[in-house]
């Protein structure tokens, strides 16, 4: 389990840049299209930033999958 926020972060920064990657689309675009700028969605793949549930649902309605998908896999 996880146990801090930072690695939480991380974690689900990374999930969320190898979605984005495996789908061939830029930040910019991810951002573009989920209504949000491009720094806000950079510092959260940095896992600089911990987002909100909303934050994350946008971005995985993007990118068009579940919001599970987009959380470290040992919390699933």
């Amino acid at each position: 389990m996880m146990n801090t926020k930072v690695s939480f972060s991380v974690k689900l920064g990374n999930k969320l840049r190898s979605i984005r990657s495996e789908k061939n689309i830029t930040i910019e675009e991810l951002a573009n299209q989920s209504d949000m700028t491009y720094s806000q969605v950079s510092r959260i793949e940095l896992g600089k930033i911990n987002t909100t549930v909303y934050t994350l649902y946008k971005l995985a309605n993007t990118l068009m999958v579940h919001p599970k998908e987009i959380l470290p896999e040992d919390l699933h």
